[in-house]
């Protein structure tokens, strides 16, 4: 998903710069706000921006100019919700870009777009979704975290069938089949690698209902009572 540096062209990184920047200014107030009011979240805010850090370096070449790995941003945004994720994803991101030559400063906008902002959006919302539906709750974390992580990889490739729809990469004939072409290649990759990501994510929920419900709990990540279902209490 990592759009390399310089590789899209004038207009659209600076497109994806005016889309994401407004997004995440909006972000950094809501996380300040919140460590303000809850100084003892600090450490798990760390611990969420390192378990991306961690699944989004795991990168798989796929498309000419980008690459396919898990990106770690849905268990953020359950927790903290979109905004707070899209300023850790873009601090990992950033980091990555320029120590790890992962990415890119000029695709930053884009990357930002598309793993820091609609992917952690489409796990929150799957994530309420499915807790309103009242389904299991690891069963929600791991449908939540994989479709989050399509749902970035199905941006990037729209931003990369908007860059390049006239054959200048894939040969395509236009943006609808370069969209089918960019899509093709990445779900070779990213189909299994979103599954692994979701249950990765659900046992990490389980281990942490285990051992410290009560965050989950003051986040309001989940009810008082969800939790005694899990742990198998009795009211």
């Amino acid at each position: 998903m990592h759009i390399m540096e310089g590789f899209l062209p004038t207009p659209w990184w600076q497109v994806w710069f005016a889309v994401s920047i407004p997004v995440i200014l909006y972000g950094i107030y809501k996380m300040n706000k919140l460590v303000n009011e809850k100084r003892e979240i600090l450490p798990l805010l760390a611990v969420a921006g390192a378990f991306i850090f961690v699944l989004s370096s795991l990168k798989l070449p796929s498309v000419v100019g980008s690459c396919s790995h898990p990106t770690g941003t849905g268990i953020a945004a359950i927790m903290f919700g979109p905004a707070i994720s899209a300023v850790l994803g873009m601090i990992v991101l950033l980091y990555q870009a320029l120590f790890l030559a992962h990415g890119g400063i000029t695709s930053l906008g884009a990357n930002v777009f598309s793993m820091g902002i609609v992917g952690p959006l489409v796990a929150y919302l799957v994530y309420k979704a499915g807790m309103k539906a009242k389904f299991n709750f690891y069963l929600v974390v791991f449908l939540a975290t994989a479709f989050g992580d399509w749902a970035t990889y199905l941006v990037t490739t729209v931003e990369l069938a908007l860059a390049f729809p006239e054959g200048e990469i894939l040969n395509a004939g236009g943006f609808i089949a370069a969209l089918k072409i960019f899509g093709s290649i990445f779900a070779f990759t990213q189909l299994p690698l979103a599954i692994m990501e979701g249950a990765v994510s659900a046992l990490l929920f389980k281990y942490v209902v285990n051992v410290k419900s009560d965050i989950l709990v003051e986040m309001k990540v989940l009810e008082d009572s969800v939790v005694r279902k899990l742990r198998g209490i009795s009211a």
